[in-house]
Formats: structure tokens, sequence, C-alpha cells
């Protein structure tokens, strides 16, 4: 592999900072990287293999000489600055909600869909983190029965919303302990410390929140399955870090319970934790900070129509890091 000029957009925030950690850990052939943030971040560095590196400008000047860019800004910036990139010769591995479904730019998830790399026009994007974290445990399921519907709860982190959403919860949960009122909440509609908060995204006409179409409208694009019926309700929970989902999924084919955990002990990216008897399911605590998908809970769909075959199972995974760091870096380690 040979090193490769690597920006980083938005590399002074959560999803960023973790992009560098990743590229480090991952031993990523970076030749020069390039932090990029907003203009108020001019001036500072972040750290990279123990060295500081200035922090440019994001401007369409600044990905001359750019091989990869790793994005992680929003919708807007990335809509208005990666094309630019591209122009200028760089392939673009894009973590915000802007080109997902766009139909030349493919949508990877590598332990699912990595071939599909071979087909970009200079975007790549990564999913969103909550469909990562249940289509990688769902994949293998597939490729023994056939999926045919999803029925998911997802119970979402407060750093799923960046780090003004990590900060406000350790300040909600000081206000809660000193038995003080809580005041304002931005960036969250309501005070989230010692409660949930169902809705994430914006509303749609068919009631449902722009989160929770995406699974079933990206699930349905990564995994080549445009026939796939999906119902799932997101919802924000007093959690620091690690989204959860509970999960039944249906199939064409007949599945038992210990089908699927052989399936899932032998797929990439899965870590098997259940045994219900020793209190031993995934958790968001354990899953915080490494890149496993930790999955258990693993049973018959009881309520499931006969003639019906459904597996139900609960997973955690880190989103900052599977859910969007890692991920968009394992899409660069395909490009090499």
């Amino acid at each position: 592999m040979s090193d490769k000029v690597v920006a980083v957009l938005g590399a002074t925030g959560v999803v960023g900072q973790q992009m560098l950690r990743c590229l480090e850990e991952r031993g990523y052939p970076v030749d020069r990287l390039v932090p990029l943030a907003s203009a108020r971040s001019v001036g500072g560095t972040v750290t990279f293999h123990g060295e500081g590196v200035p922090v440019a400008e994001a401007t369409p000047d600044a990905f001359e000489g750019v091989d990869i860019v790793l994005a992680a800004a929003g919708d807007g910036i990335a809509r208005r600055l990666l094309p630019e990139a591209v122009r200028r010769g760089a392939v673009c591995v894009d973590n915000s909600h802007a080109f997902r479904l766009d139909e030349d730019v493919p949508l990877v998830i590598p332990e699912i869909n990595g071939d599909d790399v071979r087909w970009h026009s200079g975007i790549i994007a990564n999913p969103n983190c909550a469909t990562v974290i249940g289509l990688v445990p769902l994949w293998p399921l597939h490729q023994v029965a056939g999926l045919t519907r999803i029925i998911a709860s997802t119970y979402q982190a407060a750093s799923g919303a960046g780090k003004p959403g990590l900060d406000e919860l350790v300040r909600e949960l000081g206000c809660v302990a000193a038995g003080e009122p809580v005041g304002e909440t931005a960036p969250f509609a309501y005070q989230l410390a010692a409660n949930l908060i169902p809705q994430i995204g914006g509303e749609r006409d068919d009631a449902y929140t722009s989160e929770e179409v995406k699974m079933g409208s990206e699930g349905r694009k990564i995994m080549h399955l445009p026939s796939l019926r999906v119902n799932c309700t997101c919802v924000r929970v007093p959690v620091m870090r690690s989204h959860s989902e509970s999960i039944t999924a249906e199939f064409e084919r007949p599945i038992t319970p210990e089908q699927a955990r052989e399936a899932l002990e032998a797929a990439p990216g899965v870590k098997v934790v259940d045994d219900l008897g020793a209190a031993r399911y995934p958790m968001p605590l354990d899953t915080s900070d490494q890149d496993l998908i930790h999955v258990g809970r693993i049973r018959r769909d009881t309520s499931a129509p006969d003639g019906v075959s459904a597996i139900t199972l609960f997973c955690c995974g880190d989103q900052v890091r599977k859910g969007a760091a890692t991920n968009a870096v394992q899409i660069a380690e395909l490009l090499v």
C-alpha cells in the first residue's frame, strides 16, 4: 500500500477526532495528514502519532494534492465541499446524510457490501450509525435464511448528537444529582437525564421521523434488498456512548436460535454475548470504545404467525467508532 495524503474534514469534532485515532490504531498508510475545520478552529492543532498537526480552514483549495478525504461534517458542508475535493482528484468517504441515497454513490458497510466501492465516482457514503449497528449482525442471518422484514427499536446515546449532546447530558446529570433545575436543554428538546425522548430527527408526513426511515432506505441499498420491509422507532436515552437496538427479524426460510447464534459467532465484526442465566448480554458500557457489535438475547419470536420464521435479538455498538469513524476508515482501507 502506497502512503496517501489524507484530509479529515471536521477534524476537531467527536467523529473527526475518532477518525484520527482509528487511522493510528489500524496503521493506515498516511504520508501527510490535512486536518480541516471551520475558520474558528484555524490556529489550533490536532494530535496524530504523538505530534501536533495544524488545523487548516475547510475551503475548496484545501483539497489540492489530497488523495482521500474522511468527512465528518454536516450535510450542507458536505454538499458544498466534497464535490470540490473530487474535482481536485480526491476520493471522499462521507459520514453525512448528504449523498447516502444518491444512485451513483455507494453506501458501504465493509462486512456486507465492500465490493460496492468499485463503482464509486469520487464519493462513498458512510451509513447512519444505527443502520451500521443493526445491519452488521443481521447480514449473516440474511445469508442463512433470507431477510424479509425488520422491526427495530433503537436506544441511542447522547453522543449521537455530537460533543454538544455529551456535554449536555453531563451537565444535566450534575443538576439532577444536586437537586437543581436543569433549565435549557439544547441540543435536546427536553431534559435527557432520568428521561427518554422518543424522537430523533424531524417529523415526516407519515408520522415517522427522519432517523426512523434511514434503517429502511439505507438497509435496502446496502444489502441490495429492494423489497425489505422495515419498521423502526428511535429513542434518545441518557447513555453517554454506544447505541443499543432491539430487533425482530423475519425470514423467508426457517432459522432456529441455535443456527442464528452459530452464524453470528462466525461473522466478522460481531461478538456473541448471550447467556441469560449468567446475566451476560450486550450493554452500552461494555461496547464503548471498541469496534465489535455485541449481540445477545437471541431467541425465537413466539408471536410470529404460523409459517413465519422470526428471530429476536438485542445488540449494542459504539456509534462513534464502528457506527461512524471506524467504518469510514475501513472503507478507506478498501481504497488502498
